[in-house]
């Protein structure tokens, strides 16, 4: 489903837990991270596509968590060439997304990454929410700016000073260690077994 202009609809999750650090997936077999997303079918809302996306690639429930607050309006990247399927080529341009912040008050244990047979991560931590985005792939960086820039203002005081992507934050992992950003493009520890091949490079763009 795509609009007139060539944008498919999507929605984009922000997960922080108590300590406002945000939920970091590893793409299956790849060493990119990226919050969860995915397309919006027709007929849903995007809160509905949400808690969708959220239980196929999170494995969370509506329970587990609470919404903190959302965009104003379509944030959009474009999709470069070779990452589009062919049957798309030439009328799909990329996403138009709306971007969800949520507060996990569930337990880190609700997370489970194969809750579908298709699963869109094979590992996950927390990491600081100003986190730089060297291990984002490139088309999506500016996107992830600005959901974080408008976002951010759900959780911090206005007169904290905005940090992002001016320093290399500490995050921490799901054991605890501390690491640098240098630590998540070299990958992370799975916590829930061996990588599955790739979802298809036309739907996760």
């Amino acid at each position: 489903m795509l609009d007139r202009d060539g944008y498919r609809p999507n929605v984009g999750i922000i997960l922080v837990n108590q300590k406002n650090e945000v939920f970091w997936g590893k793409r299956v077999r790849e060493h990119s991270w990226q919050f969860p997303q995915g397309g919006i079918k027709r007929g849903e809302s995007p809160e509905q596509a949400m808690f969708r996306e959220l239980h196929e690639e999170v494995g969370l429930h509506p329970e587990h968590v609470r919404i903190i607050g959302r965009t104003r309006e379509w944030l959009r990247y474009e999709v470069p060439t070779q990452w589009v399927r062919r049957e798309w080529r030439g009328h799909y341009r990329g996403q138009k997304q709306i971007w969800f912040l949520l507060r996990l008050v569930g337990r880190d244990t609700d997370v489970h990454l194969r809750a579908t047979d298709h699963p869109e991560f094979d590992a996950w931590r927390w990491n600081e929410y100003w986190i730089p985005l060297e291990s984002v792939i490139e088309f999506k960086r500016d996107v992830y700016r600005q959901a974080l820039d408008e976002l951010a203002r759900f959780l911090f005081e206005p007169q904290e000073p905005i940090r992002f992507l001016r320093q290399r934050p500490r995050s921490r992992g799901r054991t605890g260690a501390s690491s640098t950003a240098a630590d998540e493009t070299a990958g992370a520890p799975p916590v829930e077994g061996p990588a599955l091949p790739p979802a298809s490079a036309g739907e996760s763009p």
